[in-house]
């Protein structure tokens, strides 16, 4: 069909409107699964230092009537220490932009300020499950708070070459398949040693795999959970439930898989979130959003890692 002669069309109009959406859309995921799940302390001072303790092995245990009680020698507690790190994300937002009209905000500098937070806590969870260890730092090297990976050294399951030793240093071994016997093995170690794991933090290949298992697991829906991850399966070990989640910022795309005792993780902050006004220069407005803590690891024996996995 001819359309009229002369009609005048859109394609010949100058005075059209721009059809932009009120709503900016973010498909960057926000889930920090290891933060979500362990507790949170406060820090006193840069170096952080808490103490352990453990029981003495059980032994028969009987004695004759009357006996006289024997001295019995004592152990000392262990005392542990991390260092606080400081993490921060600057905003500067043009005097100009900060007042145009805009689409999806109102105010340019409050909403940079939000996604930085966003950002923050991305980065916080990569730093916390990686491999980093402990730096007291120096006027020109900023401190460094021991991870995850770098924590777990009793209950360790490296690749061929891997290893982890007790200051803390991983090497990274060759990689290879997350099986269920790995998994069996190395919540055993970590029961044997007295932890209780209740989660185990994976990259998406790996969530895959652990799903793939064919022993004694069961999905289930924790819709109480919801709010922290997307989805979460349980897998039923001889020595409790686990849960397994996906986390998608794990470093390498999760090369290691992480056991975790929760109970026995704590980020103690000495400076919490918060926003500091920068120094004006010019015909800006400057902010940064800082945080200043450190990874508590009140037991690493309680907790267990598999390295080396294959993620792809």
């Amino acid at each position: 069909m001819a359309i009229y002669t002369n009609s005048y069309e859109t394609f010949d109009s100058n005075d059209k409107r721009e059809d932009l959406a009120n709503v900016i859309y973010n498909i960057s995921p926000t889930e920090t699964p290891f933060m979500s799940s362990i507790g949170t302390g406060t820090a006193n001072g840069t170096k952080h230092e808490w103490q352990t303790d453990s029981l003495a092995a059980a032994t028969a245990n009987k004695v004759m009537e009357g006996d006289d009680s024997p001295n019995r020698a004592l152990t000392a507690t262990s005392r542990l220490l991390n260092h606080t790190q400081i993490s921060t994300k600057p905003v500067v937002v043009t005097g100009t932009q900060e007042v145009v009209s805009k689409a999806g905000v109102t105010s340019e500098m409050a909403y940079q300020i939000a996604k930085a937070g966003k950002e923050l806590k991305r980065d916080m969870e990569l730093d916390m499950t990686g491999k980093q260890e402990a730096a007291a730092g120096s006027s020109g090297t900023g401190r460094a708070s021991r991870a995850f990976e770098s924590w777990i050294v009793t209950n360790e399951l490296h690749g061929a070459g891997g290893s982890t030793n007790s200051a803390g240093a991983v090497t990274d071994g060759t990689q290879r398949v997350l099986t269920e016997t790995l998994l069996k093995s190395n919540l055993k170690k970590c029961y044997d040693e007295g932890g209780n794991p209740d989660l185990l933090l994976v990259g998406s290949f790996n969530k895959q795999k652990v799903s793939g298992f064919t022993g004694n697991s069961t999905r289930m829906d924790m819709a109480e959970d919801r709010s922290l991850v997307a989805t979460i399966d349980v897998y039923v070990s001889d020595f409790g439930e686990v849960r397994v989640v996906s986390d998608r910022i794990l470093r390498s795309s999760g090369r290691t898989a992480l056991v975790c005792d929760t109970e026995m993780w704590a980020a103690a902050f000495l400076r919490p979130f918060q926003v500091q006004d920068l120094a004006k220069t010019g015909d800006a407005e400057k902010k940064q959003l800082l945080v200043e803590y450190t990874l508590v690891s009140k037991n690493e024996a309680a907790s267990g890692k598999i390295a080396d996995l294959t993620t792809s």
